[in-house]
């Protein structure tokens, strides 16, 4: 491809996605006791057992994949990433894209895991397509523009000890048995509704994806921790109540995310076709 598309691991695309949209990984980092790993070399159960801290790339990670872009025979790059509100991955990826030897466009996607993921999905079809550089990284910001992010998780003490809950941080002195709702507004985790109950949580968190479907055209991404059953009997039903859903992938989210949100977490992401 004249333009090529590099994202981050956390995406957390389905195995063998990326490598059939040509996409181009750099993996987060995880400390793990003394040792610091790719988070794609942890299991997120083993990462779980032990105290872990995520760590950003180093620009150098993101300087080689665009010299490899570079030398594979692409004249511009868009690197696509999550949430610069939330990691200072997008700052890394800037740096690198000073000294790189073909222009370098780098996209916020405000998002993380399949929010960005399909964000990054988008720009590589532009680019299979042919686009410029400029209508490549255009396909991402709209299709990040459009989707939605929505969460639910068991305690927010990870996201608390994580230094990730945002505004959500007012629901910190609720009763113990209240559930929460999150969403990603503009890069950071906002609050949407609790809910007294896990099972009611889940309901809530279905009639929301399917409000925020409608009847657009969409895929879905059901992504969760330690939570496979729920996160396959959630896409079993979203797939029956909206009505033009086309691709759903259903996952396990890596260790950077799961570091700060914890066992039990469940979410949705919906991403209307551009």
């Amino acid at each position: 491809m004249p333009t090529a598309v590099v994202t981050d691991s956390t995406a957390y695309l389905p195995p063998g996605l990326a490598e059939r949209h040509g996409l181009i990984l750099v993996p987060l980092q995880i400390a793990v006791g003394a040792e610091l790993r790719d988070e794609n070399e942890i299991s997120t159960a083993e990462a779980l057992q032990r105290p872990a801290t995520t760590s950003s790339p180093a620009p150098g990670r993101f300087a080689a994949a665009y010299e490899a872009a570079a030398s594979a025979g692409a004249t511009a790059v868009v690197s696509v990433h999550l949430a610069a509100a939330m990691s200072g991955t997008l700052d890394a990826a800037r740096l690198a894209a000073k000294d790189a030897p073909v222009p370098v466009h780098v996209v916020d996607s405000g998002s993380i895991g399949m929010g960005l993921g399909f964000a990054a999905l988008s720009a590589a079809a532009a680019a299979l397509q042919g686009g410029t550089p400029a209508e490549v990284a255009a396909a991402a910001e709209r299709r990040a523009r459009l989707t939605h992010s929505l969460f639910y998780v068991d305690t927010l003490e990870h996201l608390r000890r994580g230094g990730r809950i945002g505004a959500a941080a007012s629901l910190l002195g609720s009763a113990l048995m209240v559930k929460p709702l999150l969403g990603i507004d503009d890069g950071r985790i906002a609050p949407l509704e609790k809910v007294r109950t896990s099972s009611r949580a889940i309901a809530r968190l279905e009639e929301l994806a399917v409000a925020r479907a409608g009847d657009l055209p969409v895929d879905l991404g059901i992504q969760h921790l330690a939570a496979g059953p729920r996160a396959e009997t959630l896409a079993a039903r979203l797939r029956d109540r909206i009505p033009q859903v086309a691709d759903v992938y259903v996952g396990e989210v890596g260790p950077v995310i799961g570091a700060h949100v914890g066992p039990g977490m469940l979410g949705v992401v919906v991403a209307p076709h551009l």
